[in-house]
């Protein structure tokens, strides 16, 4: 991690609601609801999800907890890594598609 984010802050993270515990309390119980247990995706998809995510958006302190997370939901680390490779070709092709962008601009200062 850089020198700006520390490990010890991903087991403080309940304290961000201290200074405004109502939004705080809102942000948990959503966070919960939609994280945690089996609903429509169990809670092994979910952890590969958020694994998955916590790669694209390059979180440290969310791939350190998602991994773990993961493992403790059973995933193994062949179908962990082809989350993140899934999330790798997603923003690859997300970022590709911009390509469009580019083409169209050349075509009307071209043209």
């Amino acid at each position: 991690m850089n020198q700006y984010s520390d490990p010890k802050d991903l087991k403080s993270f309940g304290k961000i609601a201290e200074w405004q515990e109502e939004m705080g309390e809102k942000f948990f119980d959503y966070y919960s609801t939609v994280t945690e247990g089996d609903s429509a995706l169990t809670a092994r998809e979910k952890a590969l999800i958020a694994l998955a995510v916590s790669h694209a958006i390059q979180c440290s302190y969310c791939i350190d907890a998602y991994t773990t997370n993961s493992l403790q939901s059973g995933a193994d680390e062949e179908q962990m890594m082809e989350a993140v490779h899934v999330a790798a070709a997603v923003k690859a092709g997300t970022t590709l598609i911009y390509a469009r962008q580019m083409q169209r601009q050349v075509d009307k200062v071209t043209m």
